[in-house]
């Protein structure tokens, strides 16, 4: 509609305006593909030789996953070797009784040993300190429990509009991000949130509806960030998606002149400045806000200490939202025991794809071919050299290795005016190569950028490495990323473990993955002091998450949840596994185990099937008696089975409490609190038959014969 158009009938009174004629675009929607990294995977990540921890037995070394029969039922177990030699063989439907054992600095465990006291008193010790390290936790956070913070008001109609007009469809995850931190403003406690997303997902957009949302209520918002760079594209991001509102967003950072950072301080103190965005800067005593209501902050890991004291303060005071791709150990050990809210974003933006990553020495026609295969596709490249004082040198070679590119520098040394016209060069397309420190490192998005080089790479940490290989791949083109060192130097155990892990965990979304391997690699020891580290080293860190985040339920006298009933254990002469020549791949298997083990419905198990069926084809019979088990106890369980076992040519049934009256068929024999099957009598068809008894101790009502 040209212009516009009048509703037939309405003299001409209201006009009717298109998406794209109001926002000048139109959005797409688009089926949401769920590639999420689960968090309770990692055990598919397994290979012989690793360490793993039994909830009930300890620690122990994974030999491999084997298949035995018992009584006729033919299953694949995880075998796994403790101390002084002793075997643990664990059914394949036990493996979420198993996790992979992180423990400090990387340092192999003492192995646990079968049928002593010495894992359980290990356990109770670290429960105990778990205890003692819980309090110290509550007392960082009780002040926000008890200081009344602000409680915002329900969206406006502005707030409506200004989220309508984002141009991209959001996923899921972000949208349960929005609503999350919204219900955290809404509440009267101090909001202390971490959102916790890859690198490109979407949380600046959260963080900007955060942002308005508290500004609609007359607050003021601070936004900080690590690099004035990045301060200048948040700046450049908030403008964008507000400029239609009545508010004022500015910067504050070395970009600035004396005369404009002054400026700036008084609209803080006066209160005309809404939203100010800014460095370690802004964390300064001079800085006063009239009306601070919401801190926002990206990156942490990269503030120093002092600066990490003034945020604590802050987080009494005002509401936190925290954004991270890889959240340092400490933040995230506190979110996962609970202190702390976490919201996850693991759904990719439409059309992205896994960065194409190459780890290996330093080759001159391995660089110029990566340059130039960029060049002929329109694109532009990092190339990080984390040395300020070699980088001119570099900058020299390069121009002379690929006389084709031009090539400039960017570093935190340069002089302001000379570093911000040198990124906007760069942005604008008039450099192919931008040789810079890590002062690239965080948030900036440049979609023609999909080459990055880092020299040097093994003289990084590992979630510097990651933030860095986010730089590229952005858009919908494949992007690459090449991690090089010196020929011909030994790589330390640690930075080999380092670049090993960048160079496997390529996946969309594998932040979090990187999290928890960086907290393996650099220890836990600065996440809780030399004490804890030992106590994490004990029980491995999931194990001790876990303990940590029940004493802090028990401190906060937090109403215990419903302990939820054992799940019936099914004993069947069936092979029932997955085979070897179905699917080959261990990893692949033991994923599938443990997702079998968190099936609770006759319909998640029918929906495994289907998947199984389109992934890997027709399930050979072991794999259909494996779903089939899967089914039944979901359906047992419902019924208020305990156990399914066979003896003497009988399947008998044992339950919690008295038989439901119901006509449970031909062939099965009904006491107090268990009944029994007749397989024989009942022939091949015994399945089938003990499917529809289960399903009649769970629906009790439906009285009709078998």
């Amino acid at each position: 509609m040209e212009g516009g158009a009048t509703a037939p009938g309405s003299g001409g009174k209201l006009a009717v305006f298109t998406d794209v004629e109001v926002f000048g675009f139109i959005k797409q929607r688009r089926q949401v593909r769920k590639h999420a990294v689960r968090r309770q995977a990692f055990l598919s990540e397994l290979i012989v030789g690793d360490y793993v921890v039994h909830i009930d037995h300890g620690i122990a070394r994974f030999a491999g996953m084997v298949t035995m029969s018992l009584d006729g039922g033919e299953r694949e177990y995880l075998a796994l070797e403790y101390g002084a030699g002793d075997k643990l063989y664990v059914p394949s439907d036990q493996v979420d009784r198993v996790s992979s054992y992180i423990g400090p600095r990387g340092q192999p465990p003492a192995l646990s040993r079968l049928g002593t006291q010495e894992w359980a008193r290990a356990k109770q010790r670290v429960k105990r300190s778990a205890g003692a390290i819980a309090q110290e936790l509550l007392a960082l956070y009780a002040a926000r429990e008890v200081i009344p913070g602000f409680a915002y008001s329900p969206d406006s109609i502005w707030q409506q509009e200004m989220e309508a007009s984002f141009p991209y469809i959001e996923t899921p995850d972000q949208l349960e991000a929005v609503r999350e931190a919204k219900a955290d403003m809404e509440s009267p406690k101090p909001m202390d949130r971490l959102v916790c997303g890859d690198v490109g997902y979407g949380k600046t957009e959260v963080a900007i509806r955060a942002a308005f949302k508290a500004v609609m209520d007359g607050r003021q918002v601070a936004v900080l960030v690590p690099t004035t760079i990045l301060a200048q594209q948040h700046f450049a991001s908030f403008s964008q998606r507000l400029g239609a509102f009545p508010l004022r967003v500015e910067v504050l950072s070395r970009f600035r002149s004396e005369g404009e950072q002054r400026t700036v301080i008084e609209g803080l103190a006066s209160g005309s400045v809404d939203i100010c965005i800014g460095t370690h800067r802004l964390l300064q005593r001079d800085i006063a806000f009239k009306n601070l209501g919401l801190v926002i902050i990206d990156e942490e890991q990269r503030f120093g200490v002092a600066h990490k004291e003034r945020l604590k303060q802050m987080r009494k005071e005002v509401d936190v939202l925290t954004l991270s791709a890889t959240p340092i150990p400490r933040t995230l050990h506190i979110s996962l025991a609970g202190v702390r809210d976490m919201s996850t974003m693991e759904t990719p933006p439409e059309e992205r794809l896994a960065i194409e990553t190459y780890v290996a020495e330093y080759d001159e026609r391995l660089v110029r071919g990566a340059i130039i295969r960029e060049l002929e596709r329109g694109g532009q490249v990092f190339f990080v050299h984390n040395r300020v004082q070699t980088i001119s040198r570099l900058a020299q070679g390069l121009a002379a290795l690929v006389p084709e590119a031009v090539v400039a520098i960017a570093h935190g040394q340069m002089a302001e005016e000379e570093l911000e016209s040198t990124m906007f060069a760069f942005s604008q397309g008039k450099i192919d190569v931008l040789a810079s420190t890590t002062i690239i490192e965080s948030g900036l998005d440049m979609p023609n950028v999909n080459t990055i080089i880092v020299n040097e790479c093994d003289k990084l940490g590992l979630t510097q490495l990651y933030q860095l290989r986010g730089r590229v791949g952005r858009g919908s083109n494949r992007a690459y990323a090449y991690f090089l060192y010196k020929r011909g130097r030994q790589l330390t155990p640690s930075a080999q473990k380092r670049l090993k892990t960048i160079s496997q965990a390529t996946e969309l979304g594998a932040g979090f993955r990187i999290a928890m391997k960086d907290l393996e690699i650099r220890g836990a020891g600065n996440l809780l002091g030399t004490e804890q580290s030992g106590h994490v080293g004990a029980v491995g860190f999931d194990l001790y998450c876990r303990l940590l985040g029940e004493a802090v339920a028990e401190l906060r006298d937090s109403p215990a949840p419903a302990p939820r009933p054992p799940a019936p254990t099914i004993e069947l002469p069936l092979p029932a596994y997955i085979p070897e020549h179905y699917i080959s791949d261990v990893s692949t298997r033991l994923a599938l185990y443990q997702r079998l083990t968190k099936v609770e419905s006759a319909e998640e198990a029918t929906d495994m099937a289907q998947e199984l069926g389109d992934r890997f084809g027709e399930p050979p019979l072991p794999a259909k008696n494996l779903l089939y088990i899967v089914k039944i106890k979901a359906i047992a369980a419902a019924g208020g089975v305990r156990s399914i076992s066979t003896k003497d040519g009988q399947a008998i049934l044992k339950l919690e409490d008295k038989i439901p009256e119901n006509s449970y068929g031909d062939g099965v024999k009904i006491g107090h609190s268990q009944l029994r099957l007749d397989l024989k009598r009942l022939g091949e068809g015994w399945p089938s038959a003990l499917e529809e008894v289960l399903k009649r101790l769970a629906s009790p009502k439906e009285d009709s014969p078998l």
